[in-house]
Formats: structure tokens, sequence, C-alpha cells
């Protein structure tokens, strides 16, 4: 998707990494992208705002309490004129801000008064991004819908630190602007649908205290969902155990078992379309113990069990069938080979196929690289964000059921 003429607001946050920004800049205008820049006060220690606003072709907006702009509200202008927003680089303070909603400069306030996309590119010492605090931030800002980019691998600019936090080059961020950019739905894309979407893992008891399950973070599904309510669909989420909040807008069940899911999912039937993301488990133990299981003097324990029913299936052969039904194949080998196979044997209409082996990544990670399989064949779509990946997707779905219902 060509960027020229769209409006892109950039907030430069207060690292070493501001640099790079300068270059962002420079090449958004070169694709003919108005610009607009934000600098924190950590930022203005990095770079000036004589040389950004020297690139962009007018002043660098810094205080939320500038006579000259707010006179009119002028934050709330910033944060709603653009057509997206870039957070480049995106310190640990910045993202601590976005995770707890603070308004406390003119940076913040922005973002949270905006209702525009919003892609962060992190950026900070090895030790920063691994903290349990920014992790925990991290974690909250993408379970909003937050887009991200990086942070890359390399080299600190503190001598003899490496490891991840660099921040990602700017022709990398502007590939993600693009990718976010062609795959936004229309806001109402989907009004007047409903749709529903499983997400998660499920747990499946042996004892009181254990469980089967699998390392689903439900990041997947639960971006769909909102996706999905972003484009105006009536939506319910039926989600396995997560540690996400519930999606805004959106109604949301929540379940334990293979078993409970698919009850909450019939429940939720008639829709027009189901996209399930959930990881469930494929089978349960034939018997739950009442009481936790002992070990007895290294004895082995054989453990009996048996298949879930299938969720993915029973709904693509209801007798109230969605009109479009979307499964997920989350596989470690041959990908295309079991995706194709799981099309035939589910009877579902699409299968988004994935590679969650450890080296991937994928599964508990912010990222994905999705083929879409259909009769028709396969489209591999670049490796991005889980939402804009459930953007693209809901995009594909409006447009289908938007094509069906024009043929009847």
């Amino acid at each position: 998707m060509a960027l020229e003429g769209k409006r892109v607001l950039l907030v430069i946050g207060g690292g070493i990494a501001a640099y790079k920004s300068l270059e962002l800049i420079r090449r958004l205008k070169e694709r003919g992208v108005l610009v607009r820049v934000i600098m924190t006060r950590a930022a203005q220690e990095f770079i000036t705002p004589l040389s950004v606003g020297a690139i962009v072709g007018e002043r660098a907006f810094t205080d939320l309490f500038d006579p000259a702009s707010e006179f009119d509200i002028g934050h709330i202008r910033l944060a709603r004129e653009p057509d997206f927003i870039v957070v480049a680089p995106a310190t640990a303070d910045l993202i601590a801000k976005m995770a707890g909603g603070h308004a406390d400069d003119l940076a913040s306030t922005v973002l949270l008064a905006t209702d525009k996309r919003v892609l962060i590119a992190p950026a900070m010492n090895p030790v920063m991004w691994e903290h349990p605090a920014t992790r925990r931030n991290f974690a909250q800002v993408l379970a909003d819908g937050i887009l991200v980019i990086g942070p890359n691998q390399g080299e600190m600019a503190e001598r003899g630190e490496a490891g991840p936090g660099r921040m990602a080059e700017p022709d990398e961020i502007i590939a993600a602007i693009e990718a976010s950019l062609s795959a936004l739905p229309d806001k109402n894309a989907l009004s007047g649908k409903r749709v529903l979407v499983t997400s998660g893992p499920t747990h499946e008891p042996i004892d009181p205290v254990r469980f089967l399950t699998n390392r689903s973070s439900g990041r997947q599904g639960h971006a769909v969902a909102r996706a999905a309510a972003r484009a105006g669909a009536e939506v319910v989420l039926v989600s396995g155990p997560v540690e996400l909040p519930d999606p805004t807008g959106v109604k949301t069940v929540h379940v334990e078992t293979a078993a409970e899911m698919l009850a909450a999912a019939e429940a939720a039937l008639p829709v027009d379309a189901a996209i399930c993301a959930a990881a469930v488990a494929d089978w349960r133990s034939s018997e739950t113990s009442p009481q936790k299981l002992k070990k007895e003097n290294g004895k082995a324990v054989t453990l009996s069990l048996v298949e879930n029913p299938d969720v993915l299936a029973t709904l693509a052969r209801h007798k109230r069938r969605p009109r479009l039904v979307v499964g997920f194949a989350a596989e470690t080998e041959k990908i295309l080979d079991h995706a194709r196979a799981k099309l035939k044997a589910k009877g579902c209409d699409w299968i988004l196929a994935n590679d969650v082996s450890p080296a991937s990544g994928v599964l508990g990670g912010p990222s994905n690289t999705i083929h879409l399989v259909t009769a028709e064949g396969v489209e591999s779509w670049p490796t991005q964000s889980k939402q804009s990946i459930a953007d693209g997707l809901v995009s594909r779905i409006a447009a289908a059921l938007n094509a069906a219902g024009a043929r009847k």
C-alpha cells in the first residue's frame, strides 16, 4: 500500500536510538507522508527540536501546556488527525505509561486520547527489556491492541552490552506501517454481523491441582475478537484460561475445558462467521481423580487419555453452520501439508497455518507468520504482529461475507 498522502504522527522517546528517528522522518517524507512529531522531554536530551523541525518542515511539539497550540485543545487534534501513530523509540518509561494509562505529558496524553492505530518500536537496554515490570507492561499494551516492531538483537550503545533491545531500523518500521494500514478493516466492514471467536488453551483436569494444557497465550484469538469488534461486528469471544484482559466491546465467555468451550460456542450460534483460534487440547484424562495423586515409591503412573470433542469440526458440520468457518493449524513440521489435510478433514472454509516450533517464538510471542489455506490455494503472509494479522483476517472475512451477501 502506498503511503503517499497519509498522515503519520511520530512520538520520539528519550533513548539513544532517538537519532534513528531523524532518518525515519526523512524516509517517510520521501514517500509522500505528512509527518508531525511529538518529542518527550527526555528525547530532547538526545536530539533537538530544531533538527527535527528542520527535517519535518514544521515545529516539533513538546509541551502539553503550550499556549500556542492548546488554546483549541491541540493535544486532541494531534491525537485524532493522523492516520497512524508511531512511537520510536518506545522506551521502557513510555511503554509503562501506555500500559498504565498515564497522561502526564504531551506524548502520553495524546497516546491515551487517540482512537488511531499505534505502532511501537521498543528500544532499551536488554536487562530493562527482560525486567518483569517491562514484560508485564509489554503484555498489557499488546493486549490493548498496540502494534509492535522489534526490538532487534545486537550490540547496545553501552560498552559490553548485547541482546534484545535495539530499535528496529527505519525501513523495517516503514514496512510495518504499510502492512498495518493495508490490513486495517473499515470500521463498519462487519456492521450488522455476528462473529464467534475461540481463543487460548484449554485445561483438562487430571486431579484437583494438575491438568493437561499447551503454551497458547490467547493473543492471536483475542486480537481477532478485538479487530472484529472494531469493524462493527457483535462479537462473542469464548476464551480458555489466559493472562489477558477481556477485549473492549466484546462479550467474553470464560471456560476451562474443551467440552465447556464447545458448549459455549454452540450457545453463541447462530453467527455469520466463526474463527476458531483456540488451541484446544486434543485429549483429556479418561478419569479425573477427586484427590491429588500421590507418588508411590517410584511406582510408574499410567495416564489413560481419550479424545476431546472437536470444536472446529463440530461448528463446520453444525445444523446452524456459520456462513464462514475459519480454523487455525498450529504445526511444527510439514506446515502446508498438514493444513491442507486439516481443511479437508474438518470441513471448514479456511485454515490459517503457522509454525509453532520453539524456534519460531510464535506461542506466547507478539508476532506470527501465517499461510492462508483455502480450496483455491495458499496465500503466504509476511511475518507481522498478531494484531496486524487479525486486522488482515477480519478484512478478508468482511469481504467474503459481503460478497456472499451480494450474490443472494
